[in-house]
């Protein structure tokens, strides 16, 4: 669809551009969850072997250096480790737990900070940006076949793949689906992530780097298929972030500009004046929000108030160490999903909650001074803020492995 097509250019361009582009592919052999770890491992080790074999004759535009920011997400991950590891000390959890968990942040919190610094590979952000409009364009290929199955009572799962003998945290992590009925009943897509809100999600992350593609076939393809996940997967926190990111990072990413600011100070101005109608529509337009699917708002809602109450009483600085599962009244969903802010208090504790906190806010201003003046910069604002918001929807290191690729994108634009 374009004269010249973009291609790979050197080695960590292929990994990025074959990892993203081949997403079906893994998934049909149940492999998504273990290449999203793999790729994130294969260029943190070639990033550390380009450090090695640089030296003063290296030339300036093959010099890898790491900002600072990336280094404080370094340290943020590292610090959900030591977390973990005196969460499992206190509670004198065995050994075997501690390597178990161990390998488990290697494959979720670790990819906070791995990516990030892949990101300091040449990489360009439009080979990430092309990939991931050929994966939305995969979508609409087989979107006949997703509506037409649950209507045939087609089996929701095909099969499982024998893959999961290397673990992962649950066996939805390596089936193929062609739908679920959520446990209220209702009829969603997932395709290949591990629950429906996931793929909203990821629905998000995909619709921000669409954007950034600049062929418009490509773009209308990657915009299209993005917005078509994130309504099949009857998300509502998906339908919220993909109407509010764009907007309030357009703004964000634009506050030097005088008729902007000039916006925003009418804005503020009218907005004083009609302050009590607006919150009242604002009252009413959550508790929609929250009745559109009343089952799972008390669900999550008393996740949140299990995970607080057992950590404030039980382990407020380090945490559990590990998750637990919750009882017949939440379905059984371990405390502390659903919700990354309370997980992290439960199983690691203030710490932990800390660990994420100081990184995000930090990369935000570093973001917005850098979003003024660099399109890449701008393109990662949103994707931290879509971050940001499903912290309060779902638990981050879990599905670090599918929404590496904005990890990537954030990485260079800290580094430009």
């Amino acid at each position: 669809m374009s004269a010249k097509p973009i291609q790979p250019q050197n080695f960590p361009e292929a990994v990025v551009w074959y990892a993203i582009t081949w997403t079906y592919g893994f998934y049909l052999i149940g492999a998504m969850y273990i290449v999203g770890a793999l790729v994130a491992w294969i260029l943190g080790f070639y990033l550390l072997l380009k450090l090695w074999l640089q030296s003063d004759e290296t030339p300036s535009e093959q010099r890898i250096s790491i900002p600072f920011i990336t280094w404080v997400w370094i340290m943020g991950m590292l610090a959900m480790e030591v977390a973990l590891i005196v969460g499992h000390l206190d509670y004198n959890l065995p050994i075997s737990t501690l390597i178990k968990s161990s390998i488990g942040w290697s494959k979720g919190w670790a990819l906070l900070a791995l990516y990030p610094l892949v990101g300091c590979l040449p990489i360009r952000p439009q080979i990430i940006y092309k990939a991931t409009c050929i994966i939305c364009f995969h979508t609409l290929l087989i979107c006949p076949l997703l509506i037409i199955a649950p209507i045939l009572h087609l089996p929701e799962i095909l099969y499982v793949s024998p893959l999961k003998a290397v673990g992962g945290p649950g066996t939805t992590f390596f089936d193929v689906s062609l739908y679920e009925i959520d446990f209220d009943g209702e009829i969603r897509q997932r395709l290949f992530t591990p629950w429906g809100p996931a793929l909203g999600f990821l629905a998000n992350i995909y619709f921000l780097l669409a954007l950034g593609e600049k062929n418009y076939k490509w773009r209308f393809f990657g915009i299209l298929g993005a917005l078509f996940m994130g309504y099949v997967c009857k998300s509502r926190l998906a339908l919220v972030s993909i109407l509010l990111t764009p907007v309030l990072t357009f703004f964000l990413s634009r506050l030097t500009r005088p008729f902007i600011q000039i916006f925003l100070g009418i804005a503020s101005v009218i907005s004083g004046i009609l302050s009590p109608l607006l919150l009242n529509i604002i009252d009413t337009v959550w508790t929609k929000f929250k009745e559109a699917r009343a089952e799972s708002t008390r669900v999550r809602s008393t996740l949140r108030e299990i995970a607080g109450y057992r950590w404030e009483t039980e382990a407020p600085i380090w945490g559990h160490g590990i998750v637990e599962t919750g009882p017949h009244l939440v379905e059984y969903m371990p405390i502390g999903s659903h919700h990354t802010w309370f997980g992290l208090l439960f199983v690691k504790g203030i710490v932990g909650l800390l660990a994420l906190a100081i990184p995000m806010l930090l990369s935000f201003i570093v973001l917005l001074f850098k979003s003024q003046a660099k399109q890449t910069a701008r393109t990662a604002l949103a994707i931290l803020f879509t971050l940001f918001l499903y912290t309060f929807g779902e638990n981050l290191e879990i599905l670090a492995y599918l929404f590496w690729p904005g990890l990537v994108v954030m990485g260079i634009a800290f580094k430009e």
